[in-house]
């Protein structure tokens, strides 16, 4: 499976936090699994930081990038046309680093991992 995780689902594997599926932490651990994270979701927890939303381990970037590779994620760009997309994109859910994770998934062709009930109005598979 190729799969994009939203940031929380990011989040919570690399805290250990027991929100994480179990079918999210199969799909993660499966050998066969080709992972993304998306540059938006580095962009949202940075943002989230700054603003006080979200409270992390001061070096969570370095902690979050060994996961990275220990997991064998892979970066996923913003792309023009993931840009071009989002302008699509019907408003079922109006935070725009979910919609630019929904256009990339539909762009690239990519499952999410998400427990957001808001990303299944879209016409992309989620999987939690």
């Amino acid at each position: 499976m190729k799969a994009l995780l939203d940031t929380h689902a990011f989040i919570w594997m690399c805290t250990g936090n027991e929100r994480l599926s179990s079918t999210a932490r199969d799909t993660i651990l499966n050998p066969h699994s080709r992972l993304y994270l998306s540059v938006a979701s580095w962009w949202e927890i940075g943002v989230k930081i700054s603003i006080g939303k979200l409270d992390l381990h001061p070096r969570w970037s370095t902690i979050f990038k060994r996961e990275m590779q220990n997991n064998e994620i892979e970066w996923l760009p913003v792309r023009p046309e993931h840009c071009e997309r989002v302008a699509t994109l019907p408003f079922h859910h109006c935070d725009p680093f979910d919609r630019m994770l929904i256009a990339q998934a539909q762009q690239e062709k990519l499952t999410i991992l998400s427990a957001d009930e808001n990303l299944r109005g879209y016409n992309v598979k989620v999987v939690w």
